[in-house]
């Protein structure tokens, strides 16, 4: 079965309709699709075997009389792991990334040098809350463009800080006595002189 929509379920419900080529921007959505798509194969060639008169995948009404192997179905998958204004932003990331190319996920240095372009650096301001759960989803649905992006973005705002600085930033509590941060201070007195 080929489709042309893929309907993305938000950890809380909400469904988000999605053209194939958005969703296949995601190797966790894009692995899904070829395994549905392998098993529909393989059904299909069974079914075949037993009757070639009955209807090998079902499809809407709507079908416009093309002959081509698409059809109108969707297929529904769940992503559990992330809220709807979440994936709704990943969404948005991946529309406007439809047809980009970006370095081998293979190629490291590639990846790493990449400076985050601006329509990204723009759509990654937001809260830190949001970009924390951006970058999550963008793990979780292996999204590697996305997830370098947003963990670019958290690196910058780390650079040339100091570890007050940080603190600050991310609203980290230190736990360190006075002495206990004097002595790390003084391990790492080295790495200090940049």
């Amino acid at each position: 079965m080929v489709t042309s929509n893929v309907v993305l379920v938000s950890g809380e419900g909400e469904r988000f309709t999605v053209d194939k080529k958005i969703a296949e921007r995601s190797l966790l959505l894009k692995n899904y699709l070829n395994d549905m798509h392998d098993s529909n194969l393989q059904n299909n060639s069974d079914s075949e075997s037993d009757s070639d008169s009955e209807t090998n995948h079902k499809s809407k009404d709507n079908n416009n009389g093309d002959d081509d192997d698409e059809d109108d179905d969707e297929i529904v998958m769940p992503v559990p792991n992330v809220r709807s204004s979440v994936l709704q932003k990943v969404i948005e990331w991946a529309e406007h990334h439809r047809d980009s190319n970006f370095p081998d996920e293979d190629d490291d240095d590639s990846r790493k040098s990449a400076p985050v372009d601006s329509w990204d650096r723009e759509f990654l301001k937001v809260d830190q809350e949001m970009l924390y759960e951006i970058i999550l989803a963008a793990n979780y649905l292996n999204i590697k463009p996305l997830l370098d992006a947003g963990c670019k973005v958290v690196a910058e705002m780390i650079r040339g800080r100091s570890p007050e600085e940080i603190r600050r930033t991310f609203n980290i509590v230190n736990d360190f006595t006075p002495e206990e941060e004097a002595a790390i201070r003084r391990e790492n007195e080295w790495a200090e002189d940049r």
